[in-house]
């Protein structure tokens, strides 16, 4: 489980592909602290420590994580922003987060918004209802507040700070991102739809 509040960043260095499956190796400042078989947060995207050395770990994403997230066009030196999982009994900053990323979407502009930006996505293949206004959404690992929610379209508020310390500084016009909804939204939609 996570927060969506990003920890650092790391670099992407190496891209391995073995059968259906891609070996990523990360350069990262807290690479030392982790531990094998450790689940680390990838631009939103739970992946397993599969071997560290250095400054350096490698993770394994299969089929399945390459066919719901943008991870297939990571390429060598591309950033991402990593999170550990959280320590239980730690404040929980963002919302809870499971690192299973339900669909991408596409970022179709960004606006200044006199202190911030806003970034507007569109996303397909997955029901609205899992987003509401002031609802929380994680958007490459980043747990942030839904603003206008339409069908298939919302927008998120970018503060300063979370823009210089997350890869939302390098994100253009027509990027893919990886989209988890809200865990508890996606609970009572499937209860509700029991119930029918």
């Amino acid at each position: 489980m996570f927060t969506g509040i990003v920890e650092t960043l790391g670099k992407v260095v190496k891209i391995e592909p073995e059968g259906e499956n891609i070996h990523y190796t990360v350069h990262c400042d807290i690479a030392r602290e982790l531990k094998v078989d450790q689940s680390v947060a990838h631009n939103g995207v739970c992946l397993t420590v599969v071997a560290i050395e250095g400054d350096q770990y490698v993770v394994t994403a299969i089929k399945e994580t390459l066919d719901k997230t943008h991870l297939r066009k990571w390429e060598a030196g591309t950033k991402v922003n990593i999170e550990r999982a959280m320590v239980a009994g730690a404040r929980l900053d963002g919302h809870m987060v499971q690192g299973h990323v339900d669909t991408t979407a596409v970022l179709k502009k960004v606006v200044d918004a006199d202190g911030s930006k806003e970034f507007h996505f569109k996303f397909k293949e997955t029901p609205e209802y899992f987003l509401v206004d002031k609802g929380s959404v994680c958007i490459d690992g980043v747990s942030l507040t839904v603003v206008k929610a339409k069908k298939r379209r919302f927008r998120v508020a970018i503060i300063p700070y979370t823009l210089e310390h997350t890869i939302f500084h390098t994100y253009e016009p027509g990027d893919t991102v990886n989209i988890e909804f809200d865990i508890l939204g996606k609970y009572i939609q499937q209860y509700m739809d029991k119930m029918k």
